[in-house]
């Protein structure tokens, strides 16, 4: 545990991974963030400093963690000052990207001297806090073998699946059929409430047939209730969606339940609704909610 850790975008999934290896006994040196208050608060917590330049980040640590919410959020950050005393650096990328923005980044750092690996976040807020997080992972072996002591002490499942792009472009599969399980899963429910049936009952019956899922336990009765508290968000849930279906425009696919499912999160960002968690999706389709809900 002698490597010293900075993260980069402090969000809740990156605060909560930053405490969880404090607590691990790795030494967490530098944080950054766009929103500064997070920063500081986060590195007074920690004991860490908290960096307005980038370039500090890499000064003071030797493997940084960049959590970050897109594309163009990802090119920012490393054409913003993580590379120029990037050398001997490993960058552990955790934001679900295209798998183009990886292999950009990882022939950048190469330049320099330095390693990427990218670990796609296949869980939640819950799980980066408790060190229970699903992580797969791509890159070079040996930046993977860098990265385990510290990533084992992230995760209850890790994988390596191959080279860079490979972890980017499974993660964009996970969340495409999440995203067409949560409508599908939405439409259901709301047609039998419209039909008067007991949602408790439904749910029940759901669980023990071939229509159970695991967004049916982390989202059926959050749809129901109107809980939306947020965990994975409708913006990302768009985003994500549109990394999938972009990869299968360029292999010639047509994918129409991921193309109306993305329509559906593109209409809840669009109404003011990004924020809320993708099981918000049950308000475009619950009878009497309609999309006043702000």
């Amino acid at each position: 545990m002698n490597e010293k850790i900075g993260m980069v975008g402090v969000g809740r999934m990156g605060a909560n991974m930053a405490r969880r290896l404090h607590e691990c006994g790795w030494p967490v040196v530098a944080v950054h963030d766009t929103n500064a208050g997070a920063a500081e608060a986060l590195a007074g917590e920690l004991g860490a400093e908290a960096c307005a330049d980038l370039k500090r980040v890499t000064a003071l640590a030797e493997v940084v963690f960049t959590v970050i919410s897109d594309d163009h959020a990802m090119k920012a950050i490393f054409r913003g000052g993580l590379l120029p005393r990037a050398r001997g650096r490993l960058f552990v990328n955790c934001a679900t990207l295209t798998p183009a923005v990886h292999a950009w980044v990882e022939e950048r750092a190469a330049r320099v001297g330095a390693q990427t690996l990218e670990a796609c976040m296949a869980s939640s807020i819950p799980q980066a806090r408790q060190g229970t997080l699903y992580l797969v992972c791509g890159g070079r072996r040996e930046a993977f073998e860098r990265a385990e002591p510290i990533l084992r002490r992230l995760s209850a499942s890790l994988r390596y699946i191959g080279p860079t792009g490979q972890a980017a472009t499974v993660k964009a599969l996970v969340n495409m059929v999440m995203n067409i399980n949560t409508a599908a899963l939405a439409e259901g429910l709301a047609l039998g409430e419209a039909l008067g049936i007991d949602l408790n009952l439904l749910r029940e019956v759901l669980a023990q047939t071939g229509a159970n899922s695991r967004v049916l336990e982390t989202d059926g009765e959050d749809m129901q209730k109107r809980e939306h508290s947020c965990y994975f968000s409708a913006a990302h849930a768009a985003k994500d969606s549109g990394i999938a279906l972009k990869l299968a425009r360029a292999h010639g696919l047509e994918l129409p339940l991921a193309t109306v499912t993305k329509r559906q999160y593109d209409r809840m960002v669009k109404l003011g609704l990004g924020d809320l968690d993708k099981s918000g999706i049950a308000e475009l389709t619950f009878p009497g909610r309609g999309a006043e809900r702000g």
